[in-house]
């Protein structure tokens, strides 16, 4: 296999079969795909914008472990939610 060889503005160097593995890591691709680039690289995705039910889709997409963290996440943040809320009301009330 001959080196590959990365440009970016205008410098290259060559890059080992090891850099290339963990490049392929880092962003769950294969070499082959990193070697071939056809220039579809995937854009970042922004949650913020997207109506709730498209939210939901993104988020099912998710690998199984990433999914649970993020509803682990968002139970932990509404019941700190509805504690506060309830303390404030009945502290209010005295």
């Amino acid at each position: 296999m001959s080196p590959v060889i990365l440009r970016n503005t205008g410098a290259s160097r060559k890059v080992t079969v090891a850099e290339l593995q963990k490049m392929a890591g880092l962003f769950n691709t294969t070499i082959d795909q990193i070697v071939n680039y056809d220039g579809n690289m995937p854009t970042e995705v922004v949650i913020e914008d997207k109506t709730a039910i498209e939210q939901m889709h993104l988020i099912q997409q998710l690998e199984e472990d990433d999914k649970q963290t993020i509803f682990r996440l968002i139970d932990k943040m509404l019941t700190h939610k509805k504690f506060k809320d309830f303390f404030q009301k009945n502290m209010a009330a005295l």
